[in-house]
């Protein structure tokens, strides 16, 4: 089978009305496989004004805001009568889920009772969610029906071999194949840096700019930030910390860094210059299947303190591109910042490494990754 004779339904939770790194990373698959010749129809709900165009054609979903405070994403509503016409008009050969929500569900439904190959991406650690909003007792239930979701699909595709590693833990037996991500090299760059955009708000030449990059919600860890921005107030290290981003998260954190300076959601170059102008970026998040902005802040030259989690155990490399703390060790967090705060050569010389360690993550090579997924699916099949 050569690609020109695949034709894929995609289905997102949200492919281009909130800006996220999982839409990023579909939008950036499709483009990949139209310009190699694959025929591609993308489900997802949509919004009227959404954050940016989509790639390719995008089919609109009924869909039902998220409830508990969360209703910038939106709830597909399984497979209305509308939709499965449109997709058995379209007749796809192959069905690709990225969320495992009742539309992701209703179409792995829809591809065995069609007998059509079907193939799940996995985008975020859902699991952990709950835990952020007062349910966490509900988790192993979660992993429960993730786990049976993932064996319904002929093939999964994950981010990372952490990722992998873990599906196995909770039973997944389905093949698992790596979808890594790509950095756009020329927006994120050491010399994005920019002292005067950093004296414009505020943060001081000799200041050691701290940053959180993403959506501000609460499952980013944000009270872990909070907590070990505190701690090196307590220790006296000299500090400010540089938020990039928004979300409805964004007042609580605010009230719980009252010192912080909010930069606002960036894009473009304007996002490679905040990143590059950060000193430290840290990401205490567990959530995280891959997470591009820690990819994105080494392809920057700026040294990374991450949780121990899955993703960042497979970016960071341990005392040469930065460092890795157990997920709630608030002094452990606060010990490795506040040790690259004191050693500038240290400092540089994490950044550099982490740099070079970020050339090798490309967009076409990962995507095709996928598209060779597909192929070898159906030639298993045939």
């Amino acid at each position: 089978m050569q690609p020109s004779d695949l034709r894929v339904a995609l289905f997102s939770g949200n492919y281009n009305y909130t800006r996220d790194g999982a839409n990023q990373a579909l939008n950036s698959l499709v483009a990949h496989l139209l310009a190699k010749g694959v025929t591609v129809r993308v489900y997802s709900p949509t919004l009227p004004k959404p954050a940016f165009p989509p790639t390719g054609d995008l089919v609109s979903v009924p869909a039902i805001p998220v409830p508990g405070g969360r209703d910038e994403y939106r709830l597909g509503r399984y497979l209305p009568r509308a939709t499965r016409d449109d997709l058995e008009a379209f007749a796809p050969n192959l069905v690709h889920v990225s969320a495992p929500e009742f539309l992701g569900h209703a179409a792995v439904t829809w591809a065995r009772r069609h007998r059509v190959a079907s193939v799940a991406s996995l985008h975020t650690r859902f699991e952990t969610y709950f835990r952020y909003y007062g349910v966490g007792f509900i988790e192993p239930v979660i992993r429960w029906i993730l786990t049976r979701f993932y064996n319904r699909v002929d093939e999964v595709v994950v981010p990372s071999p952490s990722m992998r590693a873990l599906l196995r833990e909770w039973g997944v037996t389905t093949p698992i194949g790596i979808w890594s991500r790509g950095i756009d090299h020329d927006r994120f760059r050491p010399d994005r840096r920019s002292l005067a955009w950093r004296r414009g708000l505020g943060i001081a030449d000799d200041e050691i700019a701290v940053g959180f990059l993403g959506r501000l919600v609460k499952e980013k860890g944000l009270d872990v930030f909070a907590d070990v921005l505190k701690e090196l107030r307590r220790r006296g290290v000299r500090h400010k910390a540089l938020v990039i981003g928004k979300g409805p998260a964004r007042d609580w954190f605010a009230e719980q860094v009252p010192d912080a300076i909010f930069a606002g959601f960036q894009t473009g170059d304007d996002l490679g210059r905040a990143v590059a102008s950060m000193d430290v970026f840290f990401n205490p998040s567990i959530t995280e299947t891959f997470g591009n902005v820690t990819t994105e802040a080494m392809a920057a030259g700026v040294p990374v303190v991450a949780a121990r989690a899955t993703g960042a155990i497979d970016l960071v490399e341990e005392g040469v591109t930065g460092f890795l703390v157990e997920p709630t060790d608030i002094a452990g967090y606060a010990d490795a910042i506040a040790r690259i705060v004191a050693n500038p050569a240290l400092r540089d010389a994490l950044g550099a490494a982490g740099h070079a360690a970020a050339a090798h993550y490309r967009w076409d090579s990962a995507n095709q990754a996928v598209l060779d997924t597909y192929l070898a699916l159906m030639a298993r099949r045939d």
